[in-house]
């Protein structure tokens, strides 16, 4: 398919038949476009533009193609967007715009959303002081950037209003417009942010110039980012405001292209920008006197909060969405450990701090908990703690209306086989006890041996294919529904396992318990020796007999995602370390496990085919 071709403008400033008359014009030379985007101020200085602005708003004039804009502020602005927030299409949590009118839709506070295949992010008005409705940006939304930063993937576009603090930083000096220097126009904020969300392209307004500023390397990325300020429509200086663009979308990038650094590019500016944008009071850390407000948005006051015990119901999405905070102690909000768990298994990270998500079938994550923990049972009105809501909202229980009975291979009296969601590699499966057991370590004698014909028969079916079996899992002290990976990896690499699994283990700092067995039920049995169901646990049994353990202590950082992201490493992998970035529609899904269902057949242990349920 054809790279999506878009349009970018600067402040529109209410000039909106001037600006649409500037867009018919491109779009009949050079289209046609799918979308146009405004960065910087959208709403007229005066109110003497209103008309022209409510003409388009009303319905009386036609907007040429979809237009999204951030700059929610200036004349009218209030009124326009108090009435849009009402519309009941509008109410909820929508990070792909609210709709104003036909083709034109409010990108409201921040957000990321996918459009023509581009990854955008955005956020909406300006830094300004608190207590404002429209035009300022909360911070709410600086946090929710913060926590996209941390998702996988690559963002195509990202958008603000202003321009970010020292974006003219080891740029060549002859191509920087007079007076952009200035701070004027300028939010370090947004050079954090954008510093941590490393998009592929940068649009921002408000300094009345047009700059494309040569690309420069990020800092833990391989890709160049671009930066574009664009000038306001109908300015005098004759500067552009109109800027077309195609770009690829990463999705559908080789590695190649993505990590491609044309010959201009330069350092990141933002190493610099601490230096020489950030005032002396906002470059301390946790441990001095004064908060650090533009680096981390929960320094709110100088009032230490015991660690994990922060304001009300609130959470804080950096613990969530990396594992770690910064601020320590000094974090206002809650560190929750459960809801980091359930982010780690798929969850979405609306529906977990809010209790609900409205983005329907685009949502790519869960909506539903594994554990209806105590913590959980404020945000979903009638759930209760009891082993019925549990098993109800479990992903793996058969009987529970959640568990996708299409990723199920075959069924045993204890045991069943299904296809892993977002496979790390083809035949990637997940064996799972009928029962909703906490993990595969506290099963009954009759569960042990049926759980070993399935390890057996997986072993056999991977060696056919030149291949070894790799088993592990991740046993959380909470407890949800068990699941113990099986990942096939070609014989030829089988050897480097162990030494893969402990250079893993030393980066992370502590050293797995490692003995050989000479068949698996011995190994099994001393693993079950090693296991305290006070700690969370990980192991992984290699396929030359060794079993590596960890028992995870109650402060340690361990990723949930540990064994396949080791697996990830050694198979030249990196980019599925994540299984959300391997999810697949459920007609691909139902043919995977069908074809795998009909090869497996001759070594399954169970004796019966799936019955359709």
């Amino acid at each position: 398919m054809a790279p999506p071709r878009i349009l970018l403008c600067g402040d529109v400033l209410g000039r909106l038949n001037q600006l649409f008359k500037r867009v018919n014009s491109v779009n009949k030379s050079a289209g046609p476009f799918d979308s146009l985007f405004c960065v910087g101020q959208f709403f007229p200085d005066e109110t003497d533009r209103l008309e022209e602005l409510m003409d388009y708003v009303e319905g009386r004039a036609q907007i040429p193609l979809p237009t999204y804009f951030i700059g929610d502020y200036g004349a009218g602005a209030a009124k326009v967007l108090s009435a849009a927030s009402k519309n009941s299409a509008n109410q909820g949590f929508k990070m792909d715009g609210f709709k104003i009118c036909d083709n034109l839709f409010w990108l409201k506070g921040s957000g990321k959303f996918t459009l023509h295949g581009l990854s955008v992010a955005y956020l909406s008005g300006r830094q300004l002081s608190s207590g404002q409705q429209f035009g300022s940006y909360s911070e709410d939304d600086i946090d929710a950037l913060r926590a996209f930063a941390e998702e996988p993937g690559i963002v195509d576009l990202f958008l603000s209003n202003e321009w970010p603090s020292g974006v003219t930083n080891r740029a060549t000096a002859s191509d920087i417009p007079a007076g952009m220097s200035n701070s004027s126009g300028s939010d370090s904020t947004v050079s954090q942010l954008v510093a941590e969300i490393k998009p592929r392209y940068h649009i921002a307004g408000t300094k009345g110039a047009f700059y494309a500023r040569e690309p420069y390397s990020n800092v833990d990325a391989v890709h160049v980012t671009r930066f574009l300020g664009l000038a306001s429509v109908g300015n005098k200086e004759k500067q552009k405001f109109l800027h077309a663009l195609s770009p690829t979308p990463s999705s559908a990038m080789s590695a190649a292209e993505i990590s491609a650094k044309p010959p201009n590019t330069t350092l990141s500016p933002y190493t610099l920008a601490d230096q020489v944008d950030r005032p002396k009071e906002a470059t301390m850390r946790a441990g001095d006197n004064a908060p650090d407000s533009q680096y981390w948005r929960y320094d709110v006051s100088n009032k230490r909060q015991k660690h994990g015990n922060g304001d009300g119901n609130k959470v804080c999405f950096k613990f969530i969405s990396s594992g770690s905070c910064p601020r320590g102690e000094k974090c206002n909000f809650q560190h929750d450990v459960d809801a980091r768990e359930q982010f780690l298994r798929g969850v979405c990270l609306d529906f977990i701090i809010k209790g609900k998500c409205e983005k329907g079938p685009d949502c790519n994550f869960k909506h539903s908990l594994q554990d209806e923990g105590e913590s959980y049972s404020r945000k979903r009105p009638g759930s209760g703690n009891n082993s019925a809501n549990r098993l109800k909202e479990c992903w793996f229980c058969l009987s529970s209306p959640n568990v996708e009975i299409h990723l199920v291979t075959s069924i045993g009296e204890n045991f069943y086989c299904a296809l892993a969601k977002g496979p790390l590699v083809q035949d990637h499966v997940l064996l799972i006890p009928v029962e909703h057991l906490p993990n595969t370590l506290c099963l009954s004698a009759d569960s042990e041996i049926e759980l070993g014909k399935f390890q057996n028969s997986l072993k056999m079916y991977y060696k056919n294919q030149g291949k070894e079996a790799v088993f592990f899992e991740w046993i959380s002290k909470r407890g949800t529904h068990a699941n113990l990976q099986a990942v096939p990896v070609p014989s030829s690499k089988a050897a480097a396992l162990k030494d893969i699994f402990n250079l893993a283990a030393e980066k992370l700092g502590f050293e797995f318990v490692t003995k050989k067995f000479n068949n698996n039920s011995e190994g099994r049995k001393w693993l079950k020796t090693q296991f305290d169901k006070n700690f969370s646990c990980f192991y992984v049994e290699l396929p030359e007999g060794s079993i590596l353990s960890h028992l995870v202590e109650e402060n340690e950082k361990f990723p949930a995602q540990f064994g396949r992201e080791v697996l990830a490493g050694l198979l030249n992998m990196a980019d599925r370390a994540d299984w959300r970035n391997c999810t697949l529609g459920k007609e691909e899904e139902t043919k995977l496990a069908e074809n795998f269902k009909k090869l497996f057949d001759v070594f399954d242990p169970s004796q019966r085919l799936l019955k359709r349920m």
